[in-house]
């Protein structure tokens, strides 16, 4: 089954309408603005921020936790701006290492350094005309965001190791996952390079904050999954309770990953054990032709310590395992498939 990509768009000129799942807009009560899905009043308020400064040229800066969108949210604003049919390049300052960075931004001169066989142009000119986003931008060192601060400034630069003075129009939006202002004071972060960034600030809200949005956002997903894969499968009732009651801390990339993970697993109905209960899953116990999975098991992990016992007690057959369990070789594969490096720890035999 292959995964279907619900939360990062990528940088080579994918569109707002080739990006959404094609039922997402049939589940009720659901609203989206761009790349964006969400109806509850502080993601009305982020699309309001949007629809204000896409129309202009200012720099933007996005600051949210680890898994909230700050990338669709760079995007939504590049494709509702004058710029949208020019490149969107998105760039993880966090990736790169502080050596490479200027070259990668600026682009370099053949032989300006060791390895540089040849010249080639930075993301500032890919992104000429367009939009160039800075992923957790506070991880560049100080003295690489002088040169930054430099072309945000004058909209000019030069290569590494070269002479030519360079003019590139791009509008650039940044993002981080930490406090701007604590960043200035403990992780070097330039105030003159934060204030350039922030001319206009947004802030992508977490998962907790966003009131109706987790029950309407796992439909969202579920819908996609389902027309993706001609299925028909529906959230249980404990599934929705987990949904409400958890604070999903990794935000609304932990809600898409349990959801996929929870799809694979359901045979009609996806269930969605409670994460806080699933961290402190005993271990089953196991004596001969016989297994006692403890009390309070969450269902989806009630299978998988029972598909692991009986593979491992049919010596890794997978066909004798599969007949044992009832089911399809091709289910216990895609089980199989989503326990990773614990099912690859089984004993394994071939089957012709």
């Amino acid at each position: 089954m292959a995964s279907i990509d619900l939360d990062s768009p990528t940088a080579g000129g994918t569109t707002a309408a080739q990006a959404k799942p094609r039922n997402a807009q049939h589940v009720a009560g659901l609203r989206s603005y761009g790349l964006l899905y969400g109806s509850s009043p502080a993601m009305l308020d982020l699309y309001e921020q949007i629809e204000r400064v896409a129309s202009t040229d200012a720099t933007a800066l996005i600051i949210g936790e680890s898994g909230t969108g700050k990338e669709l949210v760079a995007r939504t604003i590049h494709d509702q701006s004058t710029r949208k049919e020019a490149p969107f390049i998105a760039v993880n300052c966090g990736a790169i290492p502080d050596e490479l960075i200027e070259a990668e931004l600026f682009g370099h001169e053949k032989g300006s350094f060791t390895g540089a066989v040849q010249g080639r142009i930075g993301y500032f000119e890919h992104a000429n005309n367009g939009t160039l986003f800075l992923d957790e931008v506070t991880e560049m060192s100080p003295v690489r965001q002088v040169k930054l601060l430099r072309a945000l400034e004058t909209g000019t630069f030069f290569r590494v190791g070269g002479t030519e003075l360079i003019h590139s129009n791009v509008r650039v939006i940044a993002a981080t996952n930490r406090d701007p202002a604590v960043a200035v004071k403990e992780n070097g972060l330039r105030e003159d390079l934060m204030y350039r960034l922030a001319v206009f600030p947004l802030r992508a809200p977490p998962l907790r904050e966003r009131e109706g949005d987790r029950e309407l956002l796992a439909q969202y997903f579920l819908a996609a999954l389902n027309e993706q894969e001609g299925a028909s499968k529906t959230f249980s009732k404990r599934a929705l309770d987990t949904l409400r009651t958890w604070s999903w801390p990794g935000n609304v990339r932990e809600l898409k990953n349990a959801i996929y993970r929870a799809f694979i697993l359901a045979e009609t109905v996806v269930e969605l054990p409670h994460p806080h209960l699933a961290a402190r899953i005993k271990k089953p116990l196991t004596q001969g032709d016989s297994m006692s999975v403890w009390i309070g098991t969450p269902l989806a992990d009630a299978q998988k310590q029972i598909i692991l016992g009986t593979l491992k007690y049919c010596g890794g057959d997978k066909r004798r395992a599969a007949k044992a369990l009832g089911v399809s070789l091709k289910t216990l594969y895609n089980r199989l498939s989503t326990y990773g490096d614990e099912a690859a720890d089984e004993p394994t035999s071939d089957e012709a």
